[in-house]
Order: structure tokens, then C-alpha cells, then sequence
């Protein structure tokens, strides 16, 4: 890891562009700067001299007394290098660019950057930016062009100088800070990676959020990630086209797909969010006493509405609201009246009112039956607040034995109340239970917080070519695939009508004829099945030579199996996350159902049953309405033999084979396809 002390608790620190100007960067960066005066050395630097924000002006860095550790630059573009190099003359460690017009701008911009890059890391120091926003340490009182920000547990990495006062203020409102910030702009030398391991390191940081448009090397990204023991939320850009187009024309850098944020997310244990907003939700519920171990929840509402619609929302995000046993229902019912419900949700039914108690007691017993992961308590509880002084008081009560409850079961609990900034919601946030205001957020935040698994290795891949000589045909791509471990129907080639009748001969009827040299057989009318003789074998032949006249053909067997289903597993190169691995329902549906999960690539067999289980439409492989299961195993291991392929071989840009037809006794391929760079 590299050394950012110099970065986020500099000794020293000069400020390159500083200004009296109060619309310009340079004084909002000298201005942030002296306020950590008392604590580190502080030098202004502005080429004309004179004095600025009554501190004297130096008009070079070569003019400082003693080597800043730190130097921010707000200087044009077209400076850019000359300052860089004056700042490592003096013994800079750590730089910050503020500068723009450099990456985002082109191939010329960028190829600027690189050169920068070089010296920067040849003289032992580091770079943020250019094109950010600075940066801020709040322990260590850094503030570096993003100032007046709350302060918190939550570290927050971001590409958008913007989002960092966004999620700033979000978490303000949920009583929430950030620790630490750094901008990170066009990312030209410190990426998301190295500032994550940096942020994990940090003791004052209990939750690492990241808003990133390009991950430079997302399994780098990804292992940092796995490697923390602090958790992290990751905001994505680009999931859609426009995002992307956004993206690219912010940053001047890739975005990769969704699908493959997806699968490093899902091996490094990280969070995914969609909006700053479900951000700080999900720090929220990270920085609870406890985290849920599953996805089992109780709900408990003081009125039965709260609690229905909580049940609606959290079966539509695949959270489970199992039946209480009986005994535990006793033991609910025993300390309610008549009018309570004790089924999941529970409804206090006025309870409350009677004996402000009982929120505390239903909530500790739930949460110590070890009948559910989590407790969520709807309804009006801070409501009573504005009644008399006397229910304030026994509302904070509540709240403390509440947060008392969730502390010593070990079990989180989380609440949505309609007054979530009343004194109670302040409470329980202070003791660590989060507090949201909608019933969606509580529960989203729960169903994206349990949806992460156990954090698997991020798997190496090959990036050197590996002298692999593959064409794309058809016949090329079958003997790799075949090769790699993976069955397909016995084939033959033909060109002839004699030798198509050969063919199928050896092979036995029937038979499968296809025309070579076309990527979507299928749709081009090149594929005819269930030829059962010869007369429909040659009328076949016939048809397509008119039709098509293709170079060639395969002849195959026909396989046919009563209860199977066509699946495609395939694998291709993603820029930034390297080859993934996708598995799914496929045949000549397989772009219209869209029903596939992504994983890094190589898998091992046993993450990708998980992955095959996954799917919408997992049911149909499982025995669904009395149909025999597939044999999960043969799919997991014909998907992981391409993914070792895959990772083996960079020449492969994308590999599948669909259908792969799934049987209760095992796999077959019956297409193939590999595409090389």
C-alpha cells in the first residue's frame, strides 16, 4: 500500500494559485487551509507575491522556507506540468491537482497525465486528481477545497466533487458525518483502489462509501474491498446509456457494464446502491450495534397499516417474514391485550399507548427468539413527544430501552417512524439503531445490506497473450470449447450433398444441419432440426444452398430429453473487471428473457450453482410443478471450465455455448461460439 499520510495528515502543506479573489479556488483553498494553521506549517504561494487573506505570499514554491510535504495546485491546465515538477524539485510527497481541462479532455490530455504520472511516482510521491475537488481529513482538520461538510464515521471517495456535499448532507440529516473525503477526479495516478486501502486503515472511518464512474482496474477495486475489514458502499455510474454517456463525457474514461460491477461487488462483499440517498441508508444500517446474519424479519407496528404495508414491501424486495412459532407467539400474547395480533407482522393494536413498555419488551423478545435476523418497528412512536412533557420523557425512555434491547440480543434492530427527527429517532440514532422516515428505505436498506454474501477470493486472470490460436468458425469454436471440459452433441463436417448423408449416417438419425459461416444461424434460417432420414436431410441441404449457399455445414446429432431446459454460459472480457462468466436461460430467447447472473471469472463450480439459483427463472431448473430437477452440478461445471478458458486465454473476447441443454442426467452443449481479439 502506499504511503498517503503526506495526503491526509500533512506536516505541511502549500497552496499553488492562492488568491484574495473570494469566486476563485484558490482562496477557497487557502481559506480551508489555514484554518488547520494551528496544527501544520501553511504557505500561500501566487506568482505576483504581495499578501494574501493577511498572510504573506511567496511567488514560487522554490521561495518557501522549508519543503511542503503537501502542495495543492489551482493553476490552469496548460501549467499543469511545470507546477507539478516545481513541487517534486522542492520534496513534495503528496500532490493535489485541482486542475481540469487535462484527461477528460481527449487522448492528448491523458497522455499529459501519464507523463506526469511517471515522475511523480518515480520521485516517491503521489497524486489526487487532477480534475477534483480536493480533499478533507476531519481528525486531522484537512480541509482542502471541500470544507463545512459534517462530521461522521462515513468516508466517502468520490469521482463527482458535487456528490461529496450531497452525501454530506444526507448523512446530516440521519445524524450522520464524513471522516474523511478525497476527490478523486480523473483518477490519473491515486485510483479508488488506493484510496479504499487507505480509508481502511483509518481509525476514524467505520464505513467507506465510494461513488466511482471509471474503476481503472476493477479487480484491484475489488480486492481492496475484500481486504477491509471496514465495509463499503459503492454508488456505480453508467448503468444505463445515458449514465454512460454522462460518465464518459465527465471523466474521459470507460464505464463498465452493470453486470460486471455486479459480480465483483457480489465476490468482495461490497454494498451496491443506486442513489446517495440508499448510500447513507445503507451506512446506516452498517454502522448498527449488530448486523443482520440473514434475512429473516419481524416487523412490530403500534397500528395495523404501518405493519401491512411494511409486509408488502419487504416480500416485493425478497425479505423474508417467516411465522412466528407458537410458543413465541404465547409469549407475545402474554404481555399484550385481546386486540393485539401476534402474527409476523406483530400489532401492538394500541398497546403502546396503555404501557409504553411493551415496545421494548416485544421488540427483546423477538429479537432473542432466534426465530429472525432482524426486528423493524413501524408507526408513531415520537409522536406522543408533542402530546405533554411527561410522554417526551417516557418516549426517550422507550427509545433507550429499545436501543438497550437490540445491544444485548446481539441482533440489530431498525425503525421507520413518521417523526424520525423528533428527540426519541435522535436517541435511538445516538445509541446506534437507525432511524428512516419511509417504510421503502428501512427495508431497502436491509434487503441491500443482506443480499451481500460471504466475500470470496477475487480470482487472478491471464493479461499477457497466451499465443492461443483460435479462428472464429463454427468448427474452431467447438474443438476449444470441447477441449476446455466441456461436452457437445457429436458433429461432423460436410460440404456436399454425399458428404452431408455421410455424415448423418455416422452419426445416426436424427439429425441437426447447419450452415457454417453465420453468427445467428438461427435467425438466417441456417439451422433445421429433428431431421429423421435421409429425404429430409437432402430436402434441407437443398433449401439452404439456395437460400444461404454457405461455405460448409456441421452435421449433428439430435439430442432431445424429456424435462430439459435450454440454458447459455458463456464468458466475455470486460475492460476494467477482466473476463466474466454468465450464466442463464438461454436458446434463441436467451436476449429477449434476459434472465442471467454475471460472476468473476475463473468460478469455481460451487459459486456458480449458487449463481444458477439465483436466476428468476431457477424454479423451471429445480422441479418446479412436478417437472424431474437438472443436474446443477454438470451446468456449474461446463460454465467453469469456459471461465477457466476464458481467464486463461485474453486472445477470447467472448465464449458461450447456448443452449447447453440441462437434463436430470447431466449437460450438453449444442451451439458454440468464440469471438477473438
Amino acid at each position: 500500500m502506499r504511503d498517503l499520510q503526506p495526503l491526509f495528515e500533512p506536516r505541511s502543506v502549500a497552496i499553488v494559485g492562492a488568491s484574495n479573489d473570494p469566486a476563485k479556488w484558490g482562496q477557497w483553498l487557502a481559506r480551508g487551509a489555514l484554518r488547520g494553521a494551528h496544527r501544520r506549517d501553511v504557505f500561500l504561494v501566487n506568482k505576483r507575491g504581495g499578501e494574501i487573506l493577511g498572510q504573506p505570499a511567496y511567488a514560487a514554491l522554490a521561495d518557501l522556507p522549508t519543503p511542503p510535504e503537501l502542495v495543492v495546485l489551482a493553476v490552469p491546465a496548460a501549467a499543469f506540468e511545470e507546477t507539478v515538477d516545481a513541487a517534486l524539485a522542492v520534496g513534495a510527497r503528496a500532490i493535489v491537482a485541482i486542475s481540469a481541462g487535462l484527461g477528460e479532455s481527449g487522448d492528448e490530455g491523458r497522455a499529459r497525465e501519464a507523463a506526469v504520472v511517471e515522475r511523480v511516482r518515480a520521485a516517491g510521491a503521489v497524486l489526487l486528481g487532477p480534475n477534483c475537488n480536493g480533499l478533507c481529513d476531519a481528525a486531522a482538520e484537512v480541509e482542502l477545497g471541500l470544507d463545512g461538510l459534517a462530521v461522521g464515521p462515513i468516508g466517502f471517495i468520490s469521482q463527482s466533487g458535487n456528490l461529496c456535499y450531497e452525501v454530506a448532507q444526507l448523512a446530516a440529516d440521519a445524524g450522520l458525518g464524513l471522516s474523511r473525503v478525497a476527490s478523486i477526479g480523473n483518477q490519473a495516478d491515486l485510483d479508488a483502489a488506493a484510496l479504499v486501502e487507505s480509508f481502511a486503515a483509518d481509525p476514524h472511518t467505520r464505513v467507506i462509501a465510494a461513488y466511482v464512474e471509471d474503476f481503472r482496474d476493477g479487480r484491484a477495486f475489488a480486492r481492496a474491498a475484500r481486504a477491509s475489514a471496514t465495509p463499503v458502499v459503492l454508488l456505480a455510474a453508467g448503468s444505463s446509456e445515458a449514465g454512460q454517456r454522462a460518465a464518459l463525457s465527465h471523466t474521459g474514461a470507460l464505464v463498465s457494464g452493470s453486470a460486471a460491477i455486479d459480480a465483483a461487488c457480489r465476490a468482495a462483499g461490497i454494498v451496491r446502491v443506486t442513489t446517495p440517498r440508499e448510500l447513507v441508508d445503507a451506512a446506516q444500517l452498517l454502522l448498527a450495534s449488530h448486523q443482520p446474519k440473514g434475512r429473516r424479519v419481524a416487523v412490530v407496528g403500534d397500528g395495523g397499516g404501518t405493519g401491512v404495508i411494511a409486509a408488502d414491501v419487504a416480500s416485493g424486495v425478497g425479505l423474508e417474514l417467516p411465522q412466528l412459532s407458537d410458543a413465541l407467539r404465547a409469549t407475545l400474547a402474554a404481555d399484550l391485550p385481546a386486540t393485539s395480533s401476534t402474527v409476523n407482522p406483530v400489532d401492538l393494536a394500541g398497546a403502546g399507548e396503555q404501557d409504553f413498555g411493551s415496545y421494548a419488551r416485544v421488540v427483546g423478545t423477538l429479537l432473542r427468539s432466534g426465530e429472525v435476523d432482524t426486528v423493524l418497528l413501524v408507526g408513531y412512536l415520537g409522536g406522543y413527544t408533542h402530546q405533554s412533557d411527561d410522554l417526551a420523557k417516557r418516549e426517550l425512555e422507550v427509545a433507550k430501552s429499545l436501543a438497550a434491547a437490540a445491544r444485548e440480543s446481539g441482533r440489530p434492530l431498525a425503525c421507520q417512524l413518521m417523526y424520525a427527527d423528533a428527540p426519541p429517532a435522535q436517541l435511538l440514532r445516538a445509541e446506534g439503531v437507525p432511524v428512516y422516515r419511509e417504510i421503502e428505505r428501512a427495508l431497502g436498506a436491509l434487503d441491500r445490506v443482506t443480499t451481500v454474501g460471504s466475500r470470496r477470493g477475487i480470482p487472478a486472470y491471464a493479461t499477457e497473450p497466451s499465443g492461443l490460436v483460435a479462428g472464429d468458425g463454427y468448427l474452431e469454436a467447438r474443438r476449444l470449447i470441447e477441449a476446455a471440459g466441456v461436452p457437445l452433441a457429436e458433429c461432423r463436417a460436410a460440404r456436399t450433398t454425399d458428404e452431408v448423408v455421410a455424415a448423418a449416417g455416422e452419426i445416426g438419425y436424427p439429425v441437426v444441419l447447419k450452415a457454417l459461416g453465420l453468427l445467428h444461424k438461427s435467425d438466417a434460417g441456417g439451422v433445421a432440426l429433428g431431421l429423421v432420414d435421409e429425404h429430409a436431410l437432402v430436402a434441407a441441404h437443398e433449401r439452404m444452398e439456395a437460400a444461404i449457399a454457405p461455405k460448409g455445414y456441421a452435421v449433428e446429432q439430435m439430442v432431445a430429453a424429456e424435462g430439459a431446459v435450454e440454458l447459455i454460459v458463456g464468458c466475455r472480457r470486460d475492460p476494467r473487471f477482466g473476463p466474466l462468466v454468465l450464466v442463464g436461460l438461454g436458446g434463441v430467447y436467451a436476449e429477449v428473457l434476459r434472465d442471467v447472473a454475471v460472476a468473476l471469472a475463473p468460478a469455481e463450480p460451487a459459486e456458480l450453482e449458487e449463481l444458477i439459483l439465483s436466476l428468476r427463472g431457477a424454479a423451471l431448473l429445480t422441479g418446479a410443478r412436478g417437472r424431474a430437477s437438472i443436474e446443477l452440478a454438470a451446468v456449474a461445471q461446463a460454465a467453469a471450465a469456459l471461465s477457466r478458458l476464458a481467464a486463461a486465454h485474453p486472445e477470447i473476447a467472448e465464449i458461450e455455448v447456448n443452449p447447453l441443454l440441462a437434463t436430470p442426467d447431466g449437460a450438453i452443449g449444442l451451439d458454440a461460439r468464440v469471438v477473438t481479439v
